[in-house]
């Protein structure tokens, strides 16, 4: 089984810009969370079946339950089932009108499906302009990504640092948006300044070895790659290192999932 830091470089790294909260270097759709609130950042099963059969029971009993709704489609979503997760959050929308963690959830697990206007959509009722939540701005930040409005997307993660200084989940999405826009220097600069906030987790170093490597400078790619880990980890997150700069030309807006650090999704 590969190691969660080698899935984390893999799926920020770039199966497609975001190919896996409304959340790393996961190039999965670096995940956006479930719900993006407390419940959906919790620790996630370590077993995704056992969570899918767990999640699932409660959500059969009481299928109005809102929470039981937003863990059933978490797990589905760790566990691939994307299509499904999106079924079982839209219904749940229908029978729980206006609930912003629900909407929240499925506006997710639309851009899991590559439906990002829909997405975008359905995000934006999530919260309101008077209450503004900074995680569901970053993450309609990165759904602007994916459809390559990148100046519109950093209109929303400037948004979400008004309301969040130097959150490093955001500025990571930042950073991979001007890599995406082919603005190497500045996405660098960008994800130096998320990776040295005392906050940043291990998806903000891959999004800044992957745009490191992008500018030919691989010796110090792998370095960031490999800094704190375990040998055996390590030669792993640097072989998806090598795997994704293969083509040199980094991930691209409407490929698939997007390396996103501001999603937490189970990885």
């Amino acid at each position: 089984m590969q190691s969660r830091p080698a899935r984390l470089l893999a799926s920020a790294a770039v199966t497609a810009l975001v190919a896996s909260s409304l959340g790393g270097c996961q190039t999965t759709m670096s995940d956006i969370t479930g719900s993006l609130g407390p419940k959906a950042e919790a620790a996630p099963v370590s077993d995704p079946q056992r969570a899918i059969d767990v999640d699932g029971e409660r959500y059969r009993a009481n299928p109005k339950n809102a929470d039981a709704a937003i863990a059933y489609g978490q797990a589905l979503r760790a566990n691939g089932q994307r299509a499904q997760a999106a079924a079982v959050l839209e219904q749940a929308t229908i029978v729980n009108p206006g609930n912003k963690a629900i909407l929240a959830a499925y506006g997710r697990a639309l851009a899991d499906n590559g439906n990002f206007q829909q997405a975008f959509d359905v995000l934006s009722r999530a919260h309101s302009p008077d209450n503004p939540d900074w995680r569901i701005l970053s993450v309609q930040g990165a759904v602007l990504d994916q459809m390559n409005r990148h100046d519109e997307a950093r209109r929303y993660y400037a948004s979400a640092l008004k309301i969040v200084p130097g959150e490093p989940t955001v500025l990571s999405n930042l950073g991979l948006s001007y890599m995406l826009a082919k603005d190497l220097p500045k996405a660098e600069a960008t994800l130096r300044q998320a990776y040295a906030s005392t906050k940043a987790d291990g998806r903000v170093r891959q999004n800044l070895a992957l745009v490191v490597g992008l500018q030919g400078r691989f010796a110090e790619a792998e370095s960031i790659v490999k800094a704190d880990l375990p040998p055996e980890e390590a030669a792993a997150n640097v072989a998806y290192l090598k795997e994704m700069l293969k083509g040199r030309d980094g991930p691209r807006a409407g490929q698939g999932p997007v390396p996103m650090a501001q999603l937490n999704q189970p990885e």
